[in-house]
């Protein structure tokens, strides 16, 4: 080490100065979330097996995974026709979810969060594999968090201009 070399108490604070104003913009990135990102951080709160009634009251169980790096989250539907939904982010401000479907297709849909964060709905702007514009496809999907333990799925199917409503109520297995 350079014997002229030492360390001041101004060297010290400049150099502590410099560290902190560095830090600042990862720290504000941090802390100022769009409401996208903290409804998809959420969503990442939800792996594991979910067990529910439909409306029919048959048993519905539904799983999710966090997946690619903490990039995408997948829901699956499992039953008779087992169904996968894709949660991810596209940019800083646009929560996107596409729907594997049981009709053969994939419909994509953008969420929007309630001012208290809880409900996410996610409204259909584009299909993959879709026959017309009008063909079956999942139009919406509204997923309510009630509690660590507890949340709602209420999907809706457009066919033809008729609407059909599904609603899961869910709690986690333990």
């Amino acid at each position: 080490m350079n014997p002229s070399f030492r360390i001041t108490p101004a060297t010290a604070i400049c150099a502590l100065l410099i560290c902190a104003c560095m830090a600042t913009p990862a720290f504000a990135q941090t802390a100022a979330l769009t409401d996208s990102q903290k409804a998809f951080n959420a969503i990442k709160t939800l792996p594991g097996m979910w067990e529910g009634k439909d409306p029919t009251g048959r048993t519905v169980q539904v799983s999710f995974k966090v997946t690619s790096a903490g990039s995408a989250v997948m829901s699956e539907i499992l039953g008779e026709e087992d169904m996968i939904s894709m949660f991810h982010m596209d940019g800083p401000a646009r929560l996107i979810m596409t729907h594997y479907c049981s009709a053969k297709n994939q419909p994509r849909m953008q969420a929007s969060v309630s001012p208290d964060g809880k409900v996410l709905t996610f409204i259909y702007f584009d299909a993959t594999n879709l026959a017309t514009p009008d063909a079956g496809h999942m139009q919406k999907l509204v997923l309510t968090m009630v509690d660590d333990n507890h949340h709602m799925e209420e999907w809706t199917f457009n066919d033809h201009g008729k609407e059909m409503k599904e609603v899961f109520d869910l709690r986690r297995k333990m």
